[in-house]
């Protein structure tokens, strides 16, 4: 049986994904833990939030492999909250118990030609025979026609959700739609992107991690007003990523099939009263 380091999991993950570590600068680092340690187990979370990592350390695994940031902000820097209480328990709950936290974020979308969040999306919604092929990025698809109602309640069973927003009638017709995931709601960059997304690609709707509401909120609140046929579905940031990193577990599992390796929900951070 074959032990493995840290070091040794992040460098076969990044070689078997992408050929190896190719993104420069990337917040895809090691935040706690040693590269020498000996894996126990590994557990693949969107968030290392504190529950999460009490789970893995119940469990009995060692390395965390985390899409988003473990300190709060884009880059993980901690010289703002090097005194911070929050920051100090977390950080010191990690040390106590020999955690080793990595983050994989860059790789994951942009590290080859396959984006693994998306991927593990499409497999939870089962939506791959749907996928529109002939686009660039695997975002359009044509589904059977059905209403923003029916999608939503849908959309809440598989992604366990409680509450939904969205714009548009309810009873709306709904065939093509887009996905953006996470932050690539919010344009990638180009802040009118998801606009001109939804003219191009002729969408009725578009599902959404982040927004920014004077955006595609106000574009398609416009929209609905006029007349369109257009909606939007908001699932959030955690809930539109989180299961690229179940994806993620099945992969590793594959790859390292000496180590136990399981998928830990972060879970959506919203209570609703």
């Amino acid at each position: 049986m074959r032990k493995w380091t840290v070091q040794q999991v992040i460098d076969k993950t990044l070689l078997d994904m992408c050929g190896g570590a190719k993104i420069e600068p990337t917040c895809d680092i090691l935040i706690t833990g040693k590269p020498d340690m000996e894996v126990t187990g590994i557990a693949t979370t969107f968030m290392a939030t504190f529950d999460v990592i009490r789970e893995a350390v119940h469990q009995g695994k060692n390395l965390i492999i985390t899409h988003e940031p473990t300190w709060f902000n884009a880059s993980d820097q901690t010289d703002w909250c090097e005194q911070d209480s929050i920051y100090l328990a977390k950080k010191n709950y990690l040390e106590e118990h020999d955690m080793a936290v990595w983050r994989l974020h860059d790789h994951m979308h942009t590290g080859s030609e396959v984006d693994y969040i998306y991927e593990g999306l499409i497999e939870e919604l089962g939506w791959r025979k749907y996928l529109q092929k002939e686009e660039p990025q695997p975002w359009i698809y044509e589904i059977p026609e059905t209403t923003l109602r029916n999608l939503a309640k849908e959309f809440k069973e598989i992604f366990h959700m409680d509450t939904i927003q969205i714009i548009g009638s309810p009873d709306m017709r709904v065939h093509r739609v887009g996905i953006l995931v996470g932050g690539g709601s919010l344009g990638l960059g180009v802040e009118v992107m998801p606009m001109q997304v939804m003219e191009r690609d002729r969408l009725d709707l578009m599902v959404v991690g982040d927004i920014t509401e004077w955006t595609i909120c106000a574009y398609l609140n416009d929209a609905c007003q006029m007349g369109f046929n257009k909606g939007m579905l908001t699932l959030g940031h955690e809930r539109s990523e989180e299961f690229g990193m179940k994806y993620l577990q099945q992969w590793l599992q594959e790859r390292f099939p000496d180590l136990p390796v399981t998928f830990l929900d972060a879970k959506e951070p919203f209570r609703y009263l």
